[in-house]
């Protein structure tokens, strides 16, 4: 059987058209046989269990920590410049003598030595707080499904996507919706149907709503339904 004919060609010669050859089943050396290219576009492994367990997001706080840092370097120089003056035989400044005095004066039971100690041991203890806990409360953690890849959910987000929800339910003249980290509250109105089948409706809704959040950590919800106040 003849080949096709390339008519582009004006001495009217046969010519082979290119193949792409396909993956076999085996390797040259009876092994697997498989592509580069198909090992290149493998799927990332995915984490066990339902998406994997996600940790809070660690707020940087880079306010408190850039009033700190000023603060210590504003006091630090002032004391070695004190100091340095002190050593090239100058007075000390007013208010590292008023300092000393006063600590020497005033005995350890005093008010003001108290207030003092009382302050620094409440800003030790804020300082200490922020460095231990995570902070970034406003944003639920969601499921992780690979392990290079994190994402977050803002609370107003949450609720504003759950209040919708809440409202394509019969019945629902109004909605409130507050996302906490371990719990949905919901505070509805309704000016018709039974208040007990709103409520049913409104747990099944927005339960399922809440599994399609994709969360880390799914919170509980509280369903609360009444009937719209009087005017006047």
């Amino acid at each position: 059987m003849s080949e096709p004919r390339d008519h582009d060609d004006p001495s009217g010669s046969t010519r082979r058209l290119p193949v792409l050859e396909k993956d076999t089943e085996e390797g040259t050396d009876g092994g697997p046989g498989r592509s580069a290219s198909a090992a290149d576009h493998d799927p990332q492994p995915t984490l066990d269990g339902e998406g994997g367990r996600a940790g809070r997001f660690w707020s940087a706080r880079r306010v408190p920590a850039g009033i700190l840092a000023l603060l210590v370097l504003a006091g630090t120089g002032l004391l070695l410049y004190d100091i340095v003056a002190v050593r090239a035989d100058r007075p000390a400044m007013q208010w590292r003598r008023w300092l000393a005095r006063q600590l020497d004066e005033r005995p350890l039971d005093d008010t003001w030595v108290l207030v003092a100690a009382g302050v620094a041991a409440a800003l030790g203890l804020w300082l200490l707080v922020l460095a231990l806990t995570p902070g970034l409360r406003r944003v639920l953690p969601m499921r992780r499904a690979h392990t290079d890849v994190r994402a977050g959910l803002h609370r107003d987000a949450a609720a504003m996507v759950l209040r919708d929800r809440a409202m394509d339910v019969s019945g629902v003249r109004s909605a409130k919706v507050r996302v906490k980290r371990r719990k949905v509250d919901v505070r509805a109105v309704s000016h018709f149907r039974e208040l007990d089948d709103v409520r049913a409706d409104l747990d099944a809704t927005l339960t399922d709503g809440i599994r399609g959040l994709g969360l880390a950590r799914q919170p509980g919800l509280s369903v609360r339904v009444g009937r719209p106040g009087r005017k006047g």
